[in-house]
This record gives structure tokens, C-alpha cells and sequence, in this order.
């Protein structure tokens, strides 16, 4: 398709609703089994974008915003569906936006769960944020501890594990959470060439503000995302901002059955 081939994961039976994983970079799995607690009536259409994931590149294959965008307009051609119902995490939510803003009459319904900032101006605070949050005392000592722990050299697959949710444990409210969390991993080409390809200034607000669209958001209090970056999105979507008390940017893991009371009225489901 368009000249790559996207790996695709379904689960649940009824209406399509198309979740989009964070990263970029990155892939569907991680979002398992926790975004599967919304399948009951109805089926989630999962996707490895462009250059995550099982979904590889070449090098010389572009992977910025709009090919990720164009991409999911190819998919929904395929799979011969009118509009969509997107869901979408993190960077997914953003993509969800981007997809909006650029073809409007082809989305039903955006959920946007722990949205990436809609404009440029924001993302710095996010980044300070996080690496206020990993450069802590207690996670510093964790590290050093883990590098002197030889476990390495005892157990690899015990060393990868732990150095992973140290990586990702500044996402979270509960650094202990971040065990529950499903591993997975970050192409940083593909990455790095979708916030360039967005530019120094990108702001979507406005034209959010232009779309006649059902929408919902929902973001923990404690998410590095800062709460009012979320805020002014669901204002500019006049879509209504669920805030989830102690948690961070996983909610699907650190407030799982609030995450579903939130989601699961909005989304469409079976009779």
C-alpha cells in the first residue's frame, strides 16, 4: 500500500474503531492488553505506522506527518469504510488530529487519550517535564544500581526488562507502574523525521476549532503532557476534557477502569 505494507491487528466484533499508537516510531503492542478493555461490542482496528514496529522502512523512504497521514487515507480506502472513529494515544492523538484537519469530511468521532500537544509552543514544557521527572534522585540511584548489578551478564532478558521501566517510568504518576507497562521500542529516525516535518511553529487550534466533529479527551493530572496543553485542545474541539486523578500519561494501565468508563460510552458500539 502506497508502497509499504503496514502490519494490522484487530480485536472485537462490531463498529471499527481505529486506534492510533504513540511514538512515532513506535508500534501497536504496547498498547496491549490495556486499550483491549474497549473492545467488548465493537472491533479495534490496530496498525504498525510507517517506520515502526512491523512495519519497516527503507531509509530512503520519507516518514513525515503527511505520509503517516496520507497513510491512514489509504487504509481507509482498503478497508472501505466512510469515516472513521479514531482513537487515539499520545502522538496517535495527534495524528487523529492532523487526519482531521486535513481530510474533515472523513472522520466520525475523535478520541484523544493523553494527546500529544497540538502546537509546538507547548512541547518544550512537556520535555522539560519529563526529564525533570527522570532525572530524580531515586530514579538516578535505580540506575546506577541496576549498571552495578551484574544481571547483565546473569540474565539478559531480566536487565532489558528493568532498563526499560526505568526508561519509561517518568511517564507515570506510580513509577512502580511502569512493570505493568508492555515493553516495546522507539525508531528514532522515524521519530525524529515526523516533529521536523511539523515544523518550528506548527499550531492546529485553529483549524480544530473550524471542525464539526464529535470529539472527547482524556488525560491524567500528573501526565508530563501538561493538563492545559489537553485543556486547550478539547476547548478548541468544544469536546468535553475528562481528567483522570493520579495518573500520568498511561492511563490505560494507572486508571484502566476509569479509562473505560470514559471511553466506552463515547465510542460506537453494537446494539
Amino acid at each position: 500500500m502506497r508502497g509499504v505494507d503496514l502490519y494490522e491487528y484487530r480485536s472485537g466484533n462490531g463498529p471499527e474503531v481505529v486506534v492510533l499508537h504513540g511514538g512515532p516510531g513506535a508500534q501497536h503492542d504496547y498498547l496491549l492488553p490495556g486499550f483491549d478493555r474497549l473492545a467488548p461490542g465493537r472491533t479495534l482496528v490496530y496498525y504498525d505506522q510507517r517506520g515502526g514496529g512491523r512495519s519497516p522502512v527503507g531509509r530512503d523512504v520519507s516518514v513525515g506527518w503527511r505520509e503517516h497521514v496520507d497513510d491512514l487515507a489509504a487504509l481507509r480506502d482498503l478497508w472501505r469504510l466512510d469515516r472513521l472513529h479514531l482513537c487515539g494515544y499520545s502522538w496517535g492523538g495527534l495524528l487523529a488530529m492532523l487526519f482531521a484537519v486535513t481530510y474533515p469530511e472523513r472522520v466520525a468521532s475523535l478520541a484523544l487519550v493523553s494527546p500529544a500537544p497540538a502546537a509546538q509552543r507547548e512541547r518544550l514544557e512537556f520535555e522539560q517535564n519529563l526529564a525533570r521527572r527522570n532525572a530524580t534522585p531515586e530514579l538516578i540511584a535505580e540506575r546506577a544500581a541496576l549498571q552495578g548489578s551484574g544481571l547483565r551478564s546473569k540474565d539478559v532478558a531480566a536487565y532489558n526488562q528493568r532498563l526499560f521501566e526505568l526508561a519509561v517510568s517518568g511517564y507515570f504518576h506510580d513509577p512502580r507502574r511502569a512493570r505493568e507497562l508492555t515493553p516495546f521500542r522507539i525508531t528514532g529516525r522515524t521519530q525524529q523525521e515526523v516533529w521536523n516535518s511539523l515544523g518550528d511553529d506548527f499550531d492546529l487550534r485553529p483549524a480544530l476549532s473550524r471542525l464539526d466533529v464529535p470529539a472527547i479527551v482524556v488525560h491524567g493530572d500528573d501526565d508530563p503532557i501538561p493538563l492545559p496543553t489537553a485543556r486547550a485542545t478539547a476547548e478548541a474541539l468544544r469536546a468535553p476534557l475528562v481528567v483522570l486523578p493520579e495518573c500520568g500519561h498511561v492511563p490505560y494501565v494507572e486508571a484502566a477502569g476509569a479509562f473505560v468508563a470514559a471511553l466506552d460510552p463515547f465510542l460506537p458500539r453494537k446494539a
